[in-house]
């Protein structure tokens, strides 16, 4: 397989030259207008004599510009989308390069009290969501940040599929997060559906047969008007007759329209997502549900939600056409345009709701299948439940320099627990975020950073970034108690793999060994499994009368009075600590 690198290379060049097309046309269709409009101010000019004619030429100038308006829409969206298409490639090769910080960041996601997500910079400037996050619609980033905190360890071989089949379909995962990026809604998504949800019908059933017959004896009326075989009176009076059959409704026509104008954007460019699922053969069993969820048996749901956009069209440009009030007055059209709304709403609003749901729900794999297919070398663990907790060769974390990076090896069983020591930036906060991402990732169903994985799910809590709250009062010490009870509590009723940086940092030496002491003692009991760092070396004792704990360790050396870090995990007890070196490396003290 190729280097990702190469294929982002080549679209930017298909897409360009196909770029270069499109602005021709476009610069064709601009020249043809002009030409239409000159042409139709010449023949008003020369036959102005002539009313017939003149009225003519009007008629067929304002028909084919507007024909020569929708086209040349047409073709700005296909240059919009091509450039698009080249943005997407131009943001993958800098996010290979490791520049993405300028990518949304996920922050609004952060919650400090959620069970990891806080301690392993899965949100914020510089995170995993953020290298990772391709979604082009708000409702998929929400949907992808569920995913990476919901914490659940169910189904993961077959989601593994879902992302490696969606991976290997880089053309289409563009197009569609090309077409996603530019839809512009004024409306959310959640608000449409409840609408359509608790909308209540006004518009009469008799209303749709009444409006064609009205229409076709104001039609009658108006040839016969027009050869001198009927009085202009009676014309006028059937007109006046329209206008009041209108106006009994146009408190409710205009608040039907004052809602749908804001939401015709959203389902005329959803439309074009639902095709491109529509268009789309998956084989796995996830991907494929989601696309048999908007397969109708008589209409394809595209269509539906085309043909729904054009009613909401209609009825927007009812009022603000030249004749707008006048082809109401003699077709009753606003009237049946809402009857077609609401027969439309009675017959989709249930449907609706999983239509958006299906749009949103490959938004956000997308963005995991684009994640595997921007990493062939990265692997999918492999799940069984018989096997260690992890068992991992070449675990690195994702966000590190994949060249320069040094990787480790480690395996943890069942409710082990390892004690890491280790001096300062030695690397053992790497290491935990590391094995914490290993996991979060593992159960969302991606590949991970190493060469080889064995993985029996599990759950994650940490305790690392515990911090004290001026808005509520608490010192640091009771936050990391609250932290401690919350993890005891949920250990009582499921399996978690724990990980904890400094236990009881917040207290004195003394009072912190034997409190750590007994919260490790604790854990054990509980059967649960993890890893807990300290600099406290009095905690690795506990290795000697646990066999459930293991102590390993990151080293620093000195050498030559320079500090030296092989960022490699071992086993056994750390015993170089580099504080006081460093104190006086930096001259703080003598």
């Amino acid at each position: 397989m190729s280097h990702p690198a190469d294929f982002y290379k080549l679209q930017i060049e298909i897409h360009s030259e196909a770029l270069k097309i499109v602005k021709k046309k476009l610069a064709f269709s601009s020249t043809i207008r002009l030409l239409v409009f000159l042409l139709a101010c010449f023949g008003v000019y020369f036959f102005f004599g002539n009313a017939k004619i003149v009225t003519a030429i009007i008629i067929v100038a304002i028909a084919a510009f507007i024909y020569l308006v929708s086209k040349h829409s047409e073709l700005q969206y296909q240059r919009d989308l091509k450039q698009a298409l080249i943005a997407q490639s131009e943001t993958e090769l800098e996010v290979l390069s490791r520049a993405f910080h300028h990518l949304p960041s996920g922050e609004k996601y952060k919650d400090p009290l959620h069970f990891y997500s806080q301690d392993i910079d899965l949100f914020g400037r510089g995170s995993i969501f953020q290298y990772l996050n391709r979604t082009a619609l708000e409702s998929g980033s929400d949907f992808l940040a569920k995913l990476f905190t919901e914490n659940k360890i169910n189904n993961i071989p077959e989601k593994q599929k879902a992302i490696k089949e969606i991976a290997g379909k880089p053309e289409w995962r563009q197009q569609f997060s090309a077409i996603a990026s530019l839809v512009k809604t004024e409306v959310p998504a959640t608000e449409v559906t409840d609408w359509l949800k608790n909308y209540k019908s006004f518009v009469p059933k008799w209303i749709k047969p009444v409006s064609l017959v009205f229409s076709t004896i104001s039609v009658a009326l108006i040839v016969l008007n027009s050869i001198d075989l009927l009085s202009g009176y009676v014309t006028a009076g059937w007109f006046v007759l329209g206008l009041a059959i209108s106006g009994f409704f146009q408190k409710k026509v205009n608040n039907l329209s004052s809602h749908t104008s804001k939401m015709q954007s959203t389902f005329e460019q959803y439309y074009k997502l639902i095709l491109e699922i529509e268009n789309e053969d998956f084989s796995t069993e996830i991907l494929s549900e989601k696309r048999n969820s908007i397969i109708q048996s008589e209409t394809k749901t595209s269509t539906v939600l085309k043909q729904f956009s054009r009613y909401l069209d209609v009825l927007g440009q009812g009022d603000i056409m030249i004749f707008g009030t006048i082809i109401n007055g003699f077709t009753l059209r606003n009237l049946r345009q809402c009857y077609n709304i609401e027969k439309w709403i009675k017959a989709h609003k249930k449907s609706v709701p999983v239509w958006f749901e299906s749009i949103t729900f490959f938004d956000a794999y997308n963005s995991l299948g684009n994640f595997k297919f921007n990493h062939p070398n990265y692997v999918f663990p492999e799940i069984n439940s018989e096997i260690p907790v992890l068992n991992v060769k070449g675990a690195g974390h994702p966000l590190l320099n994949e060249s320069t990076m040094v990787r480790n090896d480690f395996k943890i069983n069942s409710e082990e627990f390892f004690i890491v020591t280790g001096a300062n930036m030695a690397g053992k906060s790497t290491f935990l975020r590391t094995v914490s991402l290993q996991i979060v990732m593992g159960n969302i169903g991606l590949p991970i950073c190493a060469e080889k994985a064995e993985y029996h799910p599990i759950k994650l809590i940490t305790s690392m970034r515990t911090t004290d709250s001026l808005t509520d009062d608490e010192s640091y010490f009771f936050s990391e108690l609250k932290r401690l009870k919350f993890i005891v509590d949920e250990i009582k009723t499921d399996r978690y793999f724990i990980i904890l940086d400094e236990i009881l940092k917040g207290t004195n030496s003394t009072d912190k060994a034997i409190g750590s002491r007994k919260f490790v003692e604790k854990l054990v009991a509980s059967n649960s499994t993890g890893i807990i760092a300290t600099h406290d070396l009095s905690l690795c004792v506990a290795a000697e009368e646990l066999p459930e704990v293991k102590n390993y360790f990151f080293d620093a050396r000195i050498e030559n009075d320079e500090l030296f870090f092989d960022y490699t995990f071992k086993p056994g007890i750390c015993q170089n600590m580099n504080a006081s070196f460093l104190l006086k490396k930096m001259r703080i003290v003598d």
